[in-house]
């Protein structure tokens, strides 16, 4: 299985070097799986349903975050209500909190299983 995986993308900048760079690299690598960090989509803090989208129109297929996963209210109500977004919050992050811990994704005849957590040193 080949796995691409994109460090934080922040804000506008960040946007537009992924839709840039991600048809090449695909052509390139032929990736099963595209994750990308997306705490700082939304202008270099949390996440908006246009900022989302942008980016898995892009052809990203998992969005993983960090601490400003809840920066913007509008990213908080996406996790609360859409089951279906393949995006996951810290999986060491209280259960209350809004949003998947985990994600399995089906690949061919595999399954994927994406988590991730968030490092608190030095808050």
């Amino acid at each position: 299985m080949k796995l691409l995986f994109f460090g934080d993308i922040i804000g506008r900048p960040g946007r537009t070097a992924i839709k840039s760079i991600l048809p090449e690299l695909k052509k390139k690598y032929d990736p099963d799986l595209i994750i990308a960090n997306a705490e700082n989509l939304a202008h270099g803090l949390g996440i908006t349903k246009k900022t989302t989208q942008e980016i898995l129109d892009a052809g990203v297929d998992v969005l993983t975050s960090g601490n400003h996963i809840y920066d913007k209210s509008e990213g908080v109500e996406m996790l609360e209500q859409q089951s279906d977004l393949p995006v996951i919050r810290p999986a060491n992050y209280p259960k209350d909190n809004p949003g998947k811990s985990y994600l399995i994704k089906q690949i061919r005849t595999k399954k994927a299983l994406i988590t991730n957590v968030c490092g608190r040193v030095f808050f």
